[in-house]
């Protein structure tokens, strides 16, 4: 009795503390960062100690003001205008702020609410996020814009034909569809499939009107309109890797399915998925190359999405994530759990063999997406969270290191977090990168993430100190978005309440799938 009363009492505070309507500090009409490292995002190496001032959201001056170990003469720093902020970042680490290229604002069977996404988010530094389908978020947009709750800015890319009273079936419904999703306020459109007069006649129509396309290209079209089809028509970019591997496919025009595969079983769905990068062309052959450069002559932009099916090669690494214990809610635990209902939770029975599969898989994946970057292909960051173990935020930093796994260096790994993201929106005239006259969107930390990308983490990095002690180090510090300083660590310890309260509420105590006691 008296563990539950402590238990009751840590709740009400831990509610009472996440619901005080924290909304960062901010914005002024001056901020000063003091002493930073910068991590730019156009891939040149760090340098510091900086000044960054910021006036009205926007930088105005980006001053070395020492050196290395050499104490800053105080006199030549930019000077502090009545009014302003200054902040103390001197031996800390700054990068433009993060964009997620493929982030869903929670969802009904997730169980997870707009303000729980949008902390852990905003927590991992994501100032900006593009959204490929899921909730309607034209207001969550306007909101996030004018500042009025903590989130990313959100590009807004509605599912094709989602709100439609009639399912389309024709060339010229696509069009309309198309021409009213852009006067809802849309910034784009999210294709799985349709007959392929309906997605050149949408693609066409959503090009004419100058907005940008993604595409999930699903099996259940892919086999008459793959990646080299939605990049001919005009679409400027693709999620995971379906209808890759089927452009290069040589000596076959589908997958090899087995004859008693069953789309809606979604164990056959990820496990044949996951065999498809060994039925394409070689690295490096001649169709695997044209390929490749057809796609690099239209500018098309790769989104992997690596981490969102590590689950398939390793599922106890997945499910056992030290951060799932405190911050996922316990909706979404159930919501992972084998089931042949819930989307992503094909455990029906996975073992050594399908993930052996998934990590022959990867490795060819990985060797495609690579050698695209190293041509000069934009390849961006992007997560899918809320489904298959990868929790908002947190899944962030995952898809950081499995970019580095495939070959990216570290520079190369937060371009493509940053200036990328912003280029494939059209917006890196105003974020992706640090320099005069962008916006002051900022991820600064006390640790060196090029040393090692797990300090981005929201739990940090584990490290032994001089004196033997072992110590939790990084987690960002800060995540600054237009000109608003919210402290991370504070945003973690209202989801952490979140996840407390909903505990509590329901009497939730965490068990191993299958285990009964």
């Amino acid at each position: 009795m008296k563990k539950l009363i402590i238990l009751l009492a840590l709740t009400f505070f831990f509610q009472g503390f996440a619901q005080d309507n924290y909304k960062g500090e901010g914005p002024f009409s001056q901020l000063i960062i003091r002493g930073v490292m910068l991590i730019n995002g156009d891939g040149s190496p760090p340098r510091g100690p900086m000044d960054i001032v910021v006036e009205n959201n926007k930088i105005v001056n980006m001053q070395i003001v020492g050196y290395p170990g050499v104490e800053i003469n105080e006199a030549g720093r930019p000077k502090l205008k009545n009014g302003g902020k200054e902040l103390d970042a001197n031996g800390m680490y700054l990068l433009p702020g993060f964009v997620d290229m493929h982030g869903h604002i929670g969802g009904g069977a997730q169980g997870a609410n707009p303000e729980y996404v949008f902390k852990l988010w905003m927590a991992h530094g994501i100032t900006t996020v593009r959204q490929p389908s899921g909730r309607n978020a034209i207001e969550l947009k306007r909101q996030s814009a004018a500042n009025e709750i903590v989130a990313p800015r959100i590009f807004e890319y509605r599912g094709f034909g989602s709100g439609s009273k009639k399912p389309i079936s024709t060339p010229e419904m696509a069009r309309e569809w198309v021409r009213q999703n852009a006067k809802n306020g849309a910034d784009g459109i999210k294709f799985f499939g349709a007959e392929p007069d309906i997605m050149a006649a949408a693609i066409e129509e959503n090009k004419k009107l100058g907005l940008r396309s993604t595409a999930h290209h699903a099996q259940l079209s892919v086999a008459r309109w793959n990646v080299l089809h939605s990049a001919r028509a005009g679409m400027t970019s693709m999620e995971h890797w379906y209808g890759l591997p089927e452009a290069l496919f040589n000596d076959r025009t589908v997958q090899n399915y087995p004859l008693d595969y069953n789309y809606q079983n979604e164990q056959h769905r990820f496990e044949e998925a996951g065999k498809l990068w060994q039925q394409a062309a070689e690295p490096y052959s001649e169709h695997w190359n044209n390929v490749m450069n057809e796609l690099l002559e239209l500018d098309f932009t790769l989104d992997p999405t690596f981490n969102i099916y590590e689950a398939s090669r390793d599922l106890q690494r997945a499910r056992r994530a030290e951060w799932h214990e405190t911050y996922t809610l316990p909706s979404l635990w159930k919501f992972y759990e084998p089931s042949k209902i819930s989307h992503g939770s094909y455990w029906h029975y996975w073992g050594t063999e399908q993930e052996v599969t998934w990590k022959k898989n990867y490795q060819l994946w990985m060797t495609f997406v690579n050698e695209y970057k190293n041509r000069g292909g934009r390849v961006t960051v992007g997560t899918d969270s809320g489904f298959i173990y990868q929790l908002y935020g947190f899944a962030y930093p995952r898809e950081l290191e499995l970019l580095r796994e495939a070959g990216f260096h570290p520079l190369e790994v937060i371009r493509a977090a940053t200036l990328n993201g912003a280029e494939a929106l059209g917006w890196d005239d105003k974020i992706g990168s640090v320099q005069i006259g962008k916006l002051a969107d900022f991820v600064i930390i006390e640790e060196n993430p090029l040393v090692n990308l797990k300090v981005l983490y929201g739990t940090g990095a584990i490290k032994l100190t001089e004196d033997n002690e072992v110590v939790r180090v990084g987690g960002v510090k800060y995540t600054i978005k237009d000109g608003i300083i919210y402290d991370a660590k504070r945003l973690l310890f209202d989801v952490k309440a979140m996840v407390d309260a909903e505990k509590a509420k329901i009497g939730w105590t965490l068990k191993q799938p299958g285990v009964k006691n």
